[in-house]
C-alpha cells in the first residue's frame, strides 16, 4: 500500500509553495495531471500583487473589496494582504528575483482597480512562469507526472487519500493529509485562457460526496485576449498592458470603454469584459489593443514574451494593433473552506489556490491577486497541518474499482457542446431563459452514456449554473440581463 504523509494535488503556485513549507522529514507526495509547467500559474503574465507595507494594507484591502463589489469576506483579504508582507519576503530570500531598476530596486507596477502600484513581476510578462521554475527548482519532494485523480477516499467524515491513473493504469494514494491544489474549472469554456489541464474534476468529485461549492455564479472574464486561434486554451493580454498606457479602440479607434465607465480600460475586469462583449455586439464591430504608444524597444524589454509570441503569429508589435475578446480566465468561486484551507465536515482535506473558496475575491477578483492567494493561503494551509497532533489511525479499505471508465465513445462530441454552452448561456451576460435552457441541456447530457471524467465537468457546470439561476440580480462577474 503507497501511504504519504501529504498528498498535494496539483503543481501549480499553491501546490508547490505548499511542498516548500513542508520539511524534508515527512514523505511528501505532489502530482499533477500533465507535465509540471501544465498549469496556469505558468501561463500567469502580469505579476504577483503584495502589500508594499503596513500602512498599504488597508488600501490594499480597499482596492480588493471593492473589485470583488464587497462580497469579499474582509478577514481573508485582511489575512491576504497582511500576510503577504511575510511570503513575499520569504520568496525573495529564498533567492526568487523579480524584475528591477538599474539602481536595484524591486520595480512596482500599478493595474486595473489598484489604488497604487504594488505588483511585482519577473521577466517582464513572464511572472508565472519563472515563479513556476523558481519553485520547481526549491521543492524537495517528490513530484509525479500523468496523475490523474479521479475520486477521493472519504469515509465517515475523514479523507484517506485519492484514486487516480498514474500512467494511465489505476492507482490508489493513500496520505494522512490531502492538500487539493487542482486550479479552477477553465476547461469547461469555449474561450478561455487555462491550461488544457484545468477542467474542474476535483470539484465535480466534491458535488458527489456533498462537500460544498461556494459562489460558482462568479466567474470572471479576461477583456482582452486573442482568440484567433484553433487551440483552447486562447492567448492572454496582460492586463499590465493596459496599466502602462494601452487602448481598448473599435474599428474607427473610438476607445468606447468610457461609455461603460469613468476608468474606461482601468475599470475593474468584469466591467471592462461586459463593454466589450456588448459593444461588439451591438455595432458589430471588432475591437482592438492598441498599442501604438509605446516606443518598440521599452515595449520589447516590458513585454518579452508577448512580443516573441506574437511575432510569430505575424504581428509587429508595439506598431500593430491586435483583435481581442474578453475569455473566461478565473474562477473566483470553488471548494468551501475556512481561512486555514480547512473543508467543514471532512478531517484532513484541505483546499488551496484557485481551486479553493475562501472568500478573498468576492464577486470579483483583483488584478494580479491570484498568485499571492496561491501562496498566502498555501502558508496557511501547511501551518495548520502542521501544528496538529498527528494520531496514527487504521486506513479502511477501498475497493479496486478497475471497471471505473474514464472515457466513452461520444464524451468529445458532448464535451464541447457543454463549452458552447458554457459560454453563450453561462458566460458575460447571463438570461434567465439561457440559464434555464443551459441547466435542462445538462441534466440531458448527464442521463447519456458518457465517462467519469465528463460526469465530474458536468457535476461542476450545474453547480455555476445552479448559483447564476439562485442569484436574481446582478453582481460582479455575475451579470444579468433583464
Amino acid at each position: 500500500m503507497k501511504k504519504y504523509d501529504v498528498l498535494i494535488i496539483g503543481a501549480g503556485i499553491a501546490g508547490l509553495y505548499a511542498a516548500m513549507q513542508l520539511p524534508k522529514s515527512k514523505k511528501v507526495l505532489v502530482v499533477c495531471k500533465d507535465i509540471p509547467w501544465e498549469c496556469n500559474t505558468f501561463y500567469a503574465q502580469g505579476g504577483m500583487t503584495t502589500a508594499l507595507n503596513e500602512e498599504d494594507v488597508p488600501l490594499h484591502v480597499q482596492d480588493t473589496m471593492a473589485a470583488g463589489a464587497y462580497h469579499n469576506n474582509k478577514e481573508a483579504v485582511e489575512i491576504l494582504s497582511r500576510t503577504s508582507l511575510k511570503t513575499t519576503a520569504d520568496i525573495i530570500e529564498r533567492g526568487m528575483e523579480f524584475d528591477k531598476d538599474a539602481q536595484g530596486n524591486i520595480v512596482y507596477t500599478k493595474e486595473a482597480a489598484h489604488s497604487v502600484a504594488r505588483i511585482v513581476h519577473a521577466g517582464g510578462d513572464a511572472t508565472g512562469r519563472y515563479m513556476h521554475y523558481f519553485m520547481m527548482v526549491q521543492n524537495r519532494h517528490q513530484l509525479q507526472k500523468n496523475t490523474l485523480v479521479y475520486d477521493l477516499l472519504i469515509e465517515n467524515g475523514r479523507c484517506y487519500g485519492v484514486k487516480a491513473t498514474v500512467n494511465y493504469e489505476p492507482t490508489t494514494i493513500y496520505a494522512n493529509d490531502v492538500i487539493i491544489a487542482s486550479g479552477g474549472v477553465g476547461s469547461l469554456y469555449a474561450y478561455n485562457t487555462n491550461s488544457r489541464t484545468v477542467s474542474a474534476d476535483i470539484h465535480g468529485i466534491c458535488v458527489e460526496k456533498g462537500i460544498a461549492l461556494s459562489d460558482m455564479e462568479f466567474m470572471q472574464f479576461h477583456p482582452t485576449v486573442f482568440v484567433e486561434t484553433p487551440f483552447a486554451r486562447k492567448l492572454l493580454l496582460t492586463e499590465a498592458l493596459r496599466g502602462e498606457g494601452a487602448h481598448v479602440v473599435d474599428e474607427e479607434g473610438r476607445r468606447f470603454l468610457f461609455d461603460y465607465d469613468e476608468r474606461g480600460e482601468l475599470a475593474s475586469r468584469d466591467i471592462v469584459s461586459r463593454g466589450i462583449f456588448d459593444h461588439k455586439r451591438k455595432t458589430g464591430q471588432k475591437a482592438y489593443l492598441d498599442f501604438s504608444m509605446f516606443e518598440e524597444k521599452w515595449f520589447e524589454h516590458r513585454f518579452p514574451n508577448i512580443t516573441r509570441t506574437f511575432a510569430a503569429l505575424g504581428y509587429n508589435f508595439p506598431k500593430d494593433r491586435v483583435p481581442i475578446s474578453p475569455a473566461f480566465h478565473y474562477a473566483n468561486g470553488g471548494i468551501k473552506c475556512d481561512t486555514n484551507g480547512c473543508i467543514e465536515g471532512i478531517e484532513n482535506l484541505y483546499v488551496i489556490g484557485e481551486a479553493a473558496r475562501t472568500g478573498v475575491h468576492g464577486a470579483n477578483r483583483l488584478a494580479s491577486n491570484s498568485l499571492l492567494e496561491g501562496v498566502v493561503f498555501a502558508k496557511r494551509a501547511t501551518d495548520h497541518l502542521l501544528s496538529k497532533d498527528h494520531k496514527v489511525i487504521q486506513t479502511p479499505e477501498f475497493d479496486k474499482d478497475y471497471g471505473n471508465i474514464l472515457h466513452k465513445e461520444n464524451d468529445k462530441i458532448y464535451k464541447h457542446k457543454l463549452r458552447q454552452v458554457m459560454w453563450e448561456d453561462i458566460g458575460i451576460i447571463r438570461t434567465t431563459k439561457g440559464l434555464h435552457e443551459a441547466k435542462n441541456l445538462i441534466y440531458d447530457m448527464k442521463n447519456h452514456e458518457i465517462g467519469r471524467l465528463l460526469q465530474l465537468r458536468l457535476n461542476t457546470a450545474s453547480a455555476i449554473v445552479e448559483a447564476a439561476l439562485a442569484r436574481t440580480e446582478s453582481l460582479g462577474s455575475h451579470y444579468i440581463e433583464s
